[in-house]
């Protein structure tokens, strides 16, 4: 059955959109209904009011006129003028009011048919009330007496104006008489008809208000009670969401276990609680022997696999009340709450070794696990986090150089190790703000003819106090501090620049060969750089190559370092494959369209004259690597045995001791120009052209 909230969200909501704008519409219509018919009432109830009120002055204005003309016949003469004034003032008046009554009403005396009994136009109208023809009347006979009174003050009354005036106030009272019952009679019928009609628009309201009622019902059952429905599931799901994202926000998304943020933020609290106890917490770092060569073998599904599978292990190893952490990779941690002495917590290590240690069947593959654990412990070693994990890591590395699979502790060597490591970092650091590395260079040769193939640049560190720092002792620590990509800059940007040189002065190196590091190539502005120093320096991009190592290949689809490195060879730059042989690169990138040379490492190097096993090897490098039209080059070739085996099995591009020490600058520029070929200067002859 379709479900709109997991087909479409986005139809979902437009749904839910319209749904509400129909019902705030249809309420809105109905409100509005009722507003106007509300507006209707009251405005009806004023008019009815006016004319009324209208009809209510023309009575008394009939019986005032009335009175006036009586008082103003029988009054003496200085108190006429007066009330013959009043007179004629409320005379126009009661004309005036009874055309707006007429204007009001809307009444109209031509009406072919006849009004209907008891109707406004039947009161006006018709007998016996006829209002109309009465109102006329007593304004017509008002204005006839008041004239009378004027000619009378004037002294132009005579017998005949006697007469009239006589019959004119005969008549008048039954006028006013008739007029004020008519006005009655209106009076009452408009009351009988505002009434009816306000039981009518009451009527109409109450429908509109049971319809408003029903409405709200419909919308209420049709539309807001499917639209709370969706809204509750989608509130459920959200609230499992944000519940989910809480959940992956201090756990490992693979394993399960904490991560390395929630260790982080609650380690010191868990330091606290167990300093008020006075109780000692034991830090277990863990971390996956050879777990590289089971994802290079076997795969990164195997390598997630053997991950999950230790975490489990390890939870089961442990007790509840113990912390499991995945710091990233296959670094593990584990802290021990209330650990107890060393036996105990040796004991405990060495029980979750063993159970990561044992095999694991992964699609019909047996792997062998293998584990090393580095511990220290609170408040012994260290008393803060930073310190515990510091400290724990150092004794996993010496429990790794020991061979691995087992567990040691850290010591005070250890201390000693890490206080050089920690002034080595700092001096390191100092070393990439001054730029104090410096770049030698070993010459590459052809066996075939002697002629330089090429030139490796190799970095080296002279420290103002300890002297000439050996690379295997720094290099691994500036990997782990993250200053080895500001240093490959540095040593990029002085071999291109020395390159460059020779290159102006025409002396023959073959090429450049620059060793480069997977986090250099991990930085976005690579490449930016790489080509901005080509052009500052003027060197052409052919004239350089880049020595990779295996292990930057196999990560490269994660990383996105193929597709830069295809950008750096599509510029002409080579690329070269460093120590092959020794990792675990699969065949299908040795491929001439991604790779230019392979570099055969120097263990199958070593002794090739006594080793046919190393010999078997380099013959079979060197065959494929002929057979896909790639070049390669031997190095470590120390001795002149080793030069004429490399010789005989056909790799006759060589780097080594034999050939030449790696040099500095000035050293490799004497030693590269004595041996490039003399180039004859052409010399004008005076008087020649």
């Amino acid at each position: 059955m379709w479900k709109p909230a997991e087909a479409d969200p986005r139809r979902l909501t437009l749904l839910l959109k319209s749904a509400y704008w129909a019902a705030l519409l249809i309420i809105a219509g109905m409100v509005m209904a009722a507003f106007v018919l509300l507006q209707q009432m009251m405005a009806a109830q004023q008019y009815d009011r006016a004319v009324l009120d209208i009809v209510s002055t023309q009575k008394i204005l009939s019986q005032r006129i009335v009175f006036l003309a009586a008082a103003a016949d029988t009054a003496t003469r200085d108190k006429q003028p007066a009330l013959l004034a009043a007179l004629q003032e409320a005379t126009d008046q009661f004309e005036q009011n009874y055309d707006l009554l007429l204007e009001r009403i809307g009444a109209d005396a031509g009406l072919s048919a006849p009004p209907e009994p008891g109707s406004v136009e039947a009161v006006l109208f018709a007998k016996p009330l006829h209002l109309d023809h009465f109102t006329a009347s007593l304004a017509a006979r008002s204005r006839r007496l008041a004239s009378v009174i004027d000619a009378r003050m004037n002294g132009a009354y005579g017998e005949f104006n006697r007469k009239i005036d006589g019959q004119a106030i005969s008549l008048d009272a039954p006028v006013a008489n008739a007029a004020l019952s008519g006005y009655a009679a209106l009076s009452a019928s408009i009351r009988a008809h505002a009434e009816e009609k306000s039981k009518g628009l009451l009527r109409l309201h109450r429908s509109l208000f049971y319809a408003t009622i029903g409405s709200i019902v419909l919308v209420a059952l049709f539309i807001f009670r499917p639209m709370s429905g969706v809204i509750t599931r989608k509130t459920h799901e959200l609230i499992a969401a944000r519940n989910s994202m809480a959940f992956i926000a201090i756990h490992d998304g693979l394993t399960g276990l904490y991560n390395r943020g929630f260790l982080t933020d609650h380690f010191d609290e868990l330091l606290k609680s167990a300093q008020r106890r006075r109780e000692r917490v034991a830090v277990v770092q863990l971390d996956l022997d050879r777990f590289k060569q089971i994802n290079d073998t076997l795969g990164h599904g195997a390598g997630d696999f053997v991950l999950v599978a230790a975490a489990q292990r390890m939870r089961e190893s442990c007790r509840a009340s113990d912390l499991c952490v995945r710091l990233g990779g296959d670094e593990f941690i584990m802290v021990l709450n209330g650990a107890g002495g060393s036996e105990d917590i040796n004991m405990v290590a060495g029980r979750v070794l063993s159970r990561i240690n044992q095999p694991i069947v992964y699609q019909g593959s047996t792997i062998l696990p293998a584990a090393s654990a580095g511990i220290a412990v609170y408040p012994v070693d260290a008393e803060n986090a930073q310190d515990l994990l510091v400290h724990a890591d150092l004794a996993l590395y010496a429990a790794k150089k020991e061979g691995g699979g087992s567990a040691a502790f850290f010591s005070e060597q250890l201390r000693l190790e890490l206080d050089h490591r920690k002034q080595l970092e700092h001096d390191i650091q100092t070393a990439v703000r001054e730029r104090a590395f410096e770049v030698h260079f070993q010459p590459q040769v052809s066996l075939r003819d002697g002629r330089i193939i090429g030139v490796e640049a190799l970095v080296r560190w002279k420290h103002a106090e300890r002297g000439m720092v050996s690379p295997g002792e720094f290099i691994p620590v500036a990997e782990k501090c993250g200053l080895m990509a500001d240093i490959g800059r540095i040593v990029i940007a002085k071999a291109i620049g020395q390159a460059a040189e020779w290159q102006r002065d025409g002396i023959d190196f073959g090429r450049l060969a620059v060793n480069v590091s997977g986090s250099e190539l991990r930085e976005a502005d690579f490449d930016v750089f790489l080509f901005r120093t080509l052009e500052q320096a003027g060197l052409p991009p052919t004239k350089l190559s880049l020595e990779i190592v295996e292990s930057v290949i196999l990560d490269d689809e994660k990383t996105g370092i193929a597709m830069k490195l295809r950008h750096i060879r599509s510029a002409g730059i080579h690329l070269e494959l460093d120590d092959f042989g020794t990792g675990y690169a699969s065949l299908s990138h040795v491929n001439p369209n991604e790779i230019d040379r392979l570099k055969i490492d120097r263990r199958f190097v070593q002794n090739i004259h006594e080793n046919s096993d190393n010999s078997k090897i380099v013959r079979a490098i060197t065959e494929l690597a002929r057979g896909l039209g790639i070049s390669i080059v031997a190095e470590g070739a120390e001795t002149q045995a080793e030069l004429d085996s490399l010789s005989a099995i056909g790799c006759d591009q060589v780097q080594g001791y034999s050939i030449a020490f790696p040099m500095p600058q000035d050293e490799a520029r004497e030693w590269l120009a004595a041996r490039s070929p003399r180039v004859r200067k052409l010399r004008l002859v005076a008087g020649a052209g």
